[in-house]
């Protein structure tokens, strides 16, 4: 689906001309049948892309190529950590102002299960078992 996507644009320009000659008391029903028509319209670009990728990925498995490995590398478990430092710092300014040492304990003890539940993502015991689907995709 295209930003300037005319087919929603003649959309768009027939309820709001709907809209002027109706009045305000029908615009929440106008409004919702606009939105209806987008959501179907979404729906249908991510139907054709869930498809289009599956398909590739299926022409890549008969042809041999390796799965593409995940994501989780040093930068990534490097830029959570950053974020999660840089996002301490006023998280633990409004803990301590509203709840004193209480509220930073529990800021504090919250990064911290966070941050050890992501690093443990790719430990053995949270890995999918054998056989199971990879994602609600998979069949």
């Amino acid at each position: 689906m295209k930003a300037g996507d005319p087919e929603l644009k003649s959309e768009l320009d027939a309820t709001l001309h709907a809209r002027n000659e109706l009045g305000s008391d029908y615009e929440s029903a106008l409004v919702e049948s606009f939105l209806e028509k987008v959501e179907q319209r979404l729906d249908t670009t991510l139907d054709r892309r869930v498809r289009r990728h599956l398909a590739e990925q299926q022409v890549n498995v008969a042809r041999g190529a390796r799965q593409p490995q995940p994501l989780g590398g040093f930068g990534e478990r490097y830029g959570f950590g950053i974020i999660s430092l840089i996002l301490a710092i006023p998280l633990s300014a409004i803990a301590t102002a509203t709840a004193h040492t209480e509220g930073l304990v529990i800021v504090w003890l919250s990064i911290l299960g966070i941050n050890a539940v992501y690093a443990a993502r790719d430990w053995p015991w949270f890995q999918r078992r054998p056989g199971s689907p990879k994602s609600d995709w998979d069949d």
